[in-house]
């Protein structure tokens, strides 16, 4: 044990003997007069503490309570401020999502070092809005952010807001269930009241709204939430959205950072975990300690909070290997980086990720991890219904052809399992009439793949001005068993937005053009015996909006078209995949 933190663990154990104080709807000011509400938890101990920040949308009361990673970190010895953020319960002023959290998450974190409480160094944590708001915060370089933890959250609206260049239909179900209950109740308006009362309507009226077009005429937010409706009015390559953006900001920011995410996260949170870090270790080229670490399990949404839940991502069990003591994670970080505690943290390996298959954590310095070499595999033969077309390990297909399906954006493919976050049984999907499947031939010995996958796919149209394209990787057990690696997002890409935007570029009916998906990302080891499957489709209901394939936008317009969509395979125009392959 290192010596200079045995007077750290003697302090420690001194403010844990009595229970923390706290001290309630704590006025702090922003720069602008408005005024936001905490609670602030102090150690019974009087004196200066490091202090953590933690702010939330979602109520600050439902933060805190015995056992919470708030009551765990006052009983550690930092003092810890818990913020409703700017118009959401006791804070005063209007919420627009994630457009205040720069400016007031800098002013908090100022306030917070400023207190007589306070010793001066301050940390963030939490996760998805909280994530957030910490990345907003420090792009704004506070001077006194030693250190942050955020998880579950992004790198870019582009990917966030939007996905692929389509919108993401989950800020509906986000606004309604999380978000209008306070809203209404603030602004005296009819309609569910409690979290509980709006999830309770959401099951009845989630269909319908989902289904309905143009995305215009979603009439029951205007009200709670004016917001969705400037969204919409920005596609995904418009700049409106760079006020977001942290993609080629990450030199404004001088804290320590622990990126955490899920393979089975929100699509923007496993290639925003990833993206954030590899700018991080970018931009700190040449420092002794880049002071980033990059954390990435088998989770869904949330997961990775409790233990029981972190077993396990929808249907596919991980076990125990599989579960982190999360709060434990975050506070030995903040312990090195911003108590300064000796405690080896900065000598552990910079990344650590999950395996699924062999349900192993892998760690290494670097990324991609050590023995990662790139390997193609090559869509080859026509598929056609009951009989896949095949996934070769070659350069080039054999055979020149195509395969086609039909895409229908009032009979979209749907998800049956759009509810039920994680890994699932996807066996039937190649059934359907409307999807085109590829797949391996059995593995003679087990392939593992860790990180983003690069997939070129020549498409071409017969009417349709513009279509998405979802390619969607299984891992295939001799048993049938056909789970799915990723969340759906990651493995979109709308024709129109081939080249990033900001200005749509249509399609011409007959023509090839060449999409490439830079997305998708998991870890995953398929075993001897199993498959993989591709199966590519023009959509994946309900979880982003459709495509009407017309040429207008589903924003303003509600009329749609099918047609029919060609998948070219030939040496003209080699669709692949090209995997990271991790030697043993």
């Amino acid at each position: 044990m290192s010596v200079s933190i045995l007077p750290a663990i003697a302090f420690l154990a001194a403010a844990a003997a009595s229970a923390p104080l706290v001290e309630r709807d704590v006025a702090v000011p922003m720069r602008d007069g408005v005024v936001l509400r905490a609670d602030v938890w102090r150690p019974a101990a009087g004196g200066r503490f490091p202090v953590l920040v933690y702010r939330t949308p979602y109520d600050r009361r439902r933060a805190q309570g015995e056992g919470s990673t708030v009551a765990r970190a006052a009983e550690r010895g930092y003092a810890v401020v818990v913020q409703d953020v700017r118009g959401r319960y006791g804070s005063g002023g209007e919420f627009d999502p994630y457009r205040h959290e720069g400016r007031d998450g800098y002013d908090t974190i100022e306030w917070a070092a400023a207190q007589d409480w306070s010793d001066g160094s301050v940390g963030t944590f939490g996760l998805s809005y909280p994530g957030a708001v910490q990345w907003l915060a420090a792009v704004e370089s506070p001077p006194h952010l030693e250190a942050m933890a955020p998880a579950m959250t992004f790198s870019t609206p582009r990917n966030f807001f939007y996905s692929g260049g389509v919108f993401d239909m989950s800020w509906t179900d986000w606004i309604w269930c999380n978000i209008a209950p306070d809203e209404r109740l603030r602004r005296g308006l009819a309609g569910p009241r409690t979290v509980e009362e709006a999830r309770a309507a959401w099951a009845r009226i989630r269909d319908p709204i989902l289904r309905r077009l143009p995305l215009s005429a979603l009439d029951e937010f205007r009200d709670v939430a004016p917001y969705l409706f400037t969204w919409l009015e920005h596609p995904a390559g418009d700049p409106w959205w760079d006020w977001a953006e942290l993609r080629g900001r990450y030199g404004r920011v001088g804290a320590a950072v622990l990126n955490l995410s899920g393979w089975h996260d929100e699509a923007y949170g496993p290639e925003g975990a990833l993206t954030n870090f590899l700018g991080l270790l970018a931009a700190r080229r040449g420092q002794p300690d880049v002071r980033a670490k990059l954390v990435i399990g088998p989770w869904v949404h949330g997961g990775v909070m409790d233990a029981r839940e972190a077993r396990a991502s929808g249907d596919r069990a991980f076990g125990a290997a599989a579960v982190i003591d999360y709060d434990e994670t975050v506070l030995r970080f903040m312990d090195r980086y911003v108590r300064g505690l000796d405690n080896g943290v900065d000598r552990e390996p910079r990344v650590k990720a999950f395996v699924m298959g062999e349900d192993v954590w892998r760690e290494a310095d670097r990324w991609p991890l050590p023995g990662t070499v790139p390997r193609t595999l090559v869509l080859d033969d026509v598929s056609m219904r009951h009989r896949p077309g095949r996934l070769d390990w070659q350069a080039q297909p054999r055979s020149d052809g195509f395969s086609s399906f039909l895409s229908d954006p009032a009979r979209p493919v749907e998800d049956p399992f759009a509810t039920q976050p994680g890994a699932h049984d996807y066996r039937m999907l190649p059934e359907r009439e409307d999807v085109v499947t590829f797949e391996t031939a059995p593995l003679e010995d087990e392939l593992r793949i860790v990180g983003p996958i690069a997939a070129h796919m020549y498409v071409s149209t017969t009417d349709a001005r513009d279509v998405d394209i979802w390619v969607k990787l299984f891992d295939v057990a001799p048993d049938g068993t056909a789970f799915n690696l990723m969340s759906p997002g990651l493995d979109v890409l709308r024709a129109s937005y081939r080249r990033g935007g900001p200005r749509r570029q249509l399609l011409r009916p007959g023509r090839v053009y060449e999409l490439r998906f830079e997305n998708l990302m998991t870890g995953n080891t398929f075993c001897k015996g199993h498959r993989l499957r591709l199966v590519v489709s023009g959509a994946f209901f309900p979880h982003f909006s459709r495509n009407l394939q017309t040429g207008a936008l589903e924003t303003v317009s509600a009329a749609s078209r099918s047609d029919r969509i060609n998948l070219h395979h030939s040496r003209r125009y080699p669709s692949r995949l090209v995997l990271p392959v991790v030697s043993p």
